[in-house]
């Protein structure tokens, strides 16, 4: 069985095929339309040297053909194959012995088609580029772009794409088609340094591309279009070496719903994995992923942009009332501070706005700007002044010659102070005067929805607190912890835990659950409810109930002897109509835990990442409200922190109408330490459920635990 690569190619080893001083097109043609002529056609302003190949050929136009690539008068870079499927492998061989650096394969039909045959075909192209060392793009690939080299290594009838500029945006795409589209923003005035789709990726992969495009000096971010990876750890060591090269990464995951990840197997070969568990990852990795592909160059262009944010606030200057509105409003959604204006500046701002706009933030200087034109960048300039704000966005309702000029002058401004701007583009005119140059200015962003700004703004803010909080380590847990905790695992022989084992096991990781007695009879459950204090709850406990509500076999809040005693009789009575007859231990006692916010923490075992933990508002709220947030095991307290400020409901710990508020730090060390047992017990444990963990104040009980062993019956 191949095994799987878990390292990413180095940009030397990709220089010839992605950066070539030398092209050779096999299968070049005079046939209009066939792939041969079309790539000949998109080379003609190739900076460097390429050559025809065809036997059937001794010139096309003015170049000479030449029957094989060995036949060359030089070993060339690259060679891209514009043959049909069935002539690939001999021409890859030719190429190998010919010594060529990296080749480019556009036929289809390979792993895509699911057919056993196709799929040996592309395994055995992959132990050729293994073997041999020469790197190989596709099949089923459109092609690479270098815009520095204007090398145009594609059969599409491509945009031409200008010399990239100091914020160029070097695009990666599985999807060939949706990589050369984004290319196109450079007919708006965006700066592309090269696209690069990789097809099936039988040995260059989304991976690779990224890795090249850390260390290359004509990117300054880069725009990613993913649908899935049988090794995404691949991409994610990509990702951190991009991160720790301070080079922006922005990722569109697609194949987010099973549909989509159906057909991202149809259609790629590749696994999409879970949605969920792929932008965690990516955000430990130091990505920026957006939800919407409509937002993925604008949202990298910004980054490429974008210098560190100065401030954290941020100021609207609008010349339309609704769109200043509709700027707060977004703003408040994703959590970006909106400041008001310090006083000096609010004067500057009142000179030049009228009684009936608003010198507030959001400032709304109205349509009188159209018989003051001045009054737009003074009250911009103003803005960019006070220290209190890192960047001025600006809505641009209307498409004219006269708000065209606008961002040249929030441009110039945001240079003079150091920091950013951004234009909303809210006008229906979506190539209206003033689009381009916006794209082309240093320092101003345009983006063609609200969502997508803000979006974009809270990101660079998340981004520069990673940065600043550096790297963290979760501290190891003690050996004998370990021991003891795997020992206890071991003892269920393999079945899924009781409630009462599962927390035996989680105290061992300090975290704190309800105190408890087994009792056999009713007597002893009134003994014990009296002992640990009234009222009670009653649960029974049976390896083989592990979901105990849908049993009926839970009796809470029973608050006198009698009711325990009644309650015992239920509970019991009820286990014994399920079939089949369940085997059962006895009857759970334990206090009642009074009233408070419930939490869940779960954790499971990810087919592709591993452990994985889950934060949520507990009892059936996690699943009404699909409120929570999943992060890769183990996670930090400070991590931990940012899942519980990343819930809706967050308002709930912090004391919601008169509730005393959490202990946000205590709750977020307990997650942290379940995170860790989930990390440390991977290899034993394939699912994990702390569910209700009530909190109060500093007051935080674990009341139920579910831990379910690798193979378990029963198990998920």
């Amino acid at each position: 069985m191949e095994t799987k690569r878990t390292t990413v190619y180095s940009r030397q080893e990709l220089t010839r095929l992605l950066d070539p001083a030398s092209i050779a097109v096999i299968g070049a043609s005079t046939r209009a339309g066939s792939f041969g002529e079309r790539v000949l056609h998109n080379l003609r302003h190739y900076s460097g040297r390429f050559y025809p190949v065809n036997a059937r050929y001794e010139k096309i136009g003015d170049l000479k053909c030449y029957p094989n690539v060995r036949d060359l008068p030089e070993v060339v870079d690259c060679a891209v194959v514009t043959a049909a499927r069935e002539a690939v492998e001999e021409i890859v061989l030719d190429c190998v012995k010919a010594g060529v650096g990296g080749i480019i394969i556009f036929a289809s039909g390979y792993s895509e088609t699911g057919k056993e045959d196709r799929i040996a075909q592309q395994q055995r192209l992959a132990a050729i580029a293994r073997e041999s060392g020469v790197r190989i793009v596709g099949p089923n690939c459109i092609g690479v772009v270098n815009a520095r080299l204007d090398s145009r290594i594609t059969f599409m009838d491509i945009t031409p794409i200008p010399q990239p500029t100091a914020q160029a945006i070097g695009v990666i795409s599985q999807s060939g088609a949706l990589g050369m589209a984004l290319a196109q923003g450079v007919v708006r005035g965006l700066s592309v340094s090269h696209v690069m789709t990789s097809g099936n990726s039988c040995d260059v992969d989304m991976a690779d591309y990224m890795n090249y495009l850390v260390d290359d000096p004509s990117c300054s971010a880069i725009a990613c279009v993913f649908e899935g990876s049988s090794t995404p750890e691949r991409l994610l060591l990509a990702a951190e070496n991009a991160w720790k090269a301070d080079k922006p990464v922005v990722i569109f995951k697609m194949a987010s719903g099973e549909q989509g990840a159906q057909a991202a197997m149809s259609h790629t070969g590749s696994l999409a994995g879970s949605h969920a568990s792929y932008k965690a990852m990516f955000k430990r990795a130091g990505a920026v992923v957006v939800d919407d592909y409509e937002a993925l160059m604008e949202t990298a262009a910004f980054f490429a942009k974008a210098p560190a944010p100065k401030a954290r606030g941020v100021a609207v200057v609008a010349a339309s009332g609704g769109a200043a509105i509709m700027c707060a409003d977004r703003a408040e959604e994703v959590g970006v501070p909106m400041p008001q204006p310090a006083d000096g500046v609010r004067e500057i701002l009142e000179q030049h706005i009228p009684e009936f706009g608003s010198s507030r933030n959001p400032c709304d200087v109205t349509a009188a700007v159209l018989s003051n034109p001045e009054s737009l960048g003074a009250c911009a300039g103003a803005l960019l002044g006070d220290p209190q704000y890192g960047i001025l966005v600006s809505p641009m309702t209307y498409g004219s010659e006269a708000s065209a000029k606008r961002p040249l002058v929030y441009n110039e401004l945001a240079k003079q102070h150091g920091k950013m701007s951004a234009v909303v583009w809210q006008t229906e005119w979506q190539d209206g005067p003033g689009v381009v140059d916006a794209n082309q200015a240093d320092r101003v962003a345009l983006f063609r929805s609200m969502p997508a700004c803000f979006s974009a703004l809270a990101a660079w803010h998340w981004r520069e607190d990673k940065r600043a909080r550096g790297a963290q380590t979760v501290a190891p847990t003690p050996a004998d912890v370990v021991a003891k905790a795997k020992a206890l695992i071991k003892a269920s022989g393999g079945r899924t835990l009781t409630e009462r084992e599962a927390k035996d096991v989680l105290t061992l990781y300090n975290v704190p659950v309800v105190g408890e007695t087994l009792a056999q009879s009713a007597d002893e459950a009134v003994a014990a409810a009296v002992r640990h204090g009234l009222p009670a709850v009653l649960k029974v406990e049976s390896p083989d109930l592990p979901h105990k509500t849908e049993a009926g076999v839970i009796r809470l809040n029973l608050k006198t002897p009698e009711e325990v005693r009644a309650g015992y009789e239920a509970v019991m009575a009820n286990a014994h109509k399920v079939s089949p007859p369940p085997h059962i231990n006895g009857v759970l006692v334990q206090p009642m835990v009074p009233q408070g916010v419930e939490i869940v923490i779960g954790a499971t075992n990810d087919p592709l990442f591993g452990p994985m933990i889950v934060v949520g508002l507990g009892g059936v709220l996690v699943e009404v409200l699909k409120d929570s947030a999943l992060a890769p095991a183990p996670v930090t307290a400070t991590e931990a922190m940012d899942m519980l400020n990343s819930l809706k409901g967050v308002k709930l710990l912090q004391g919601f109408r008169g509730m005393a508020a959490v202990d946000m730090d205590k709750l977020a060390q307990v997650i942290s330490d379940v995170s860790r047992f989930a990390a440390d017990h991977r290899d034993s444990v394939a699912e994990l459920d702390v569910n209700p963990l009530i909190c109060a104040g500093d007051r935080i009980t674990a009341v139920d635990a579910l831990i379910i062993p690798i193979g378990a019956s029963g198990g998920h």
